[in-house]
């Protein structure tokens, strides 16, 4: 395939524009994944603009897992287990009630929408991204109790809504739905996602105690949250919470295994890596659920890769 001088042009207007936004987030004091969106939207405006479909896979299976991976791995284990039911009820009561509100408004409102697409587009909106969210709540000062409890239901609501999106679409295409069997799908889907992670967690941290080469640990890490996701998506259990799980467990057991340099070279390498990830999923129209910016948090070993 090759590129026109016009096309050519339009790439690098496009580029320009998304680098001018990432700047001026930065001008203006503003979360970059708004002005990203909302440059978006203004493009999608202009008329006579290329409009290039993006696959959901290369999101879901390209982007996602290492966001998840970095956003777990820097996210304190002791925050999380203090703040766990707050956490809970949030990313799965408040999901579940946001889609039933979302549903009811939807099939209300809007013309020859039955229940099973309004379920959808509820499933769809529910979970928040808590990137804009958390940068906004540092800024002002909030307590570090509320930004942990933001982040931490950032860090797990994707997994149910996800898991309702799913039932969802089953429902809206067969026309049928049994809640007994959605519910023990869905404690099947979660118990088996946190197994797989784990799993996984424990076999990268057996290889990597055994090497002591900086470049290899990070690109083993890089690939973590692949090595999760993919398989647990494979056996229909929560890639989601696989990610997740095994990202909180390399957190806790990375500073037993790396030395300062790997730890520094790591450092710089996922902030590069998470920032890109961040800036392509919000400029391509909206910012992944989920993710946000890896930021260091203490363990008990006080040390991040």
């Amino acid at each position: 395939m090759t590129l026109s001088a016009h096309d050519s042009l339009v790439l690098v207007a496009l580029l320009a524009i998304a680098t001018g936004a990432l700047v001026g987030a930065l001008v203006v004091r503003i979360a970059y994944p708004i002005l990203l969106v909302l440059a978006g939207i203004v493009l999608a405006l202009i008329p006579g603009l290329p409009d290039p479909e993006l696959n959901p896979k290369i999101v879901l299976f390209g982007i996602l897992p290492p966001l998840l991976y970095a956003t777990a791995f820097y996210t304190s284990v002791r925050e999380l287990r203090r703040e766990f039911r707050p956490i809970a009820s949030l990313s799965i009561g408040l999901v579940f009630a946001t889609v039933g509100v979302v549903a009811v408004v939807a099939h209300a409102v809007i013309p020859h929408t039955s229940w099973q697409a309004a379920f959808v587009l509820g499933a769809v909106v529910a979970p928040t991204d808590p990137l804009a969210a958390s940068l906004i709540a540092n800024r002002v000062g909030l307590p570090r109790r509320i930004v942990s409890i933001i982040e931490g239901e950032g860090l797990l609501n994707d997994s149910t809504a996800l898991v309702v999106y799913r039932f969802a679409v089953v429902a809206a295409v067969t026309g049928s739905f049994s809640l007994a069997h959605a519910t023990w799908k869905f404690f099947v889907s979660v118990i088996g996602g946190i197994a797989v992670g784990l799993a996984v967690g424990y076999v990268i941290r057996q290889i990597r105690r055994r090497i002591d080469h900086s470049p290899t640990e990070i690109a083993i890490a890089l690939l973590s949250g692949y090595f999760a996701f993919l398989p647990a998506e494979a056996l229909d259990v929560s890639a989601v919470l696989a990610a997740v799980t095994v990202g909180l467990y390399m957190g806790w057991y990375t500073p037993e295994l790396t030395t300062a340099k790997t730890r520094l070279q790591g450092d710089a390498v996922w902030e590069i890596v998470t920032f890109m990830l961040n800036a392509s999923a919000s400029s391509s129209g909206r910012s992944l659920r989920g993710s946000r910016t890896a930021r260091p948090a203490t363990s008990r070993y006080g040390a991040r890769l």
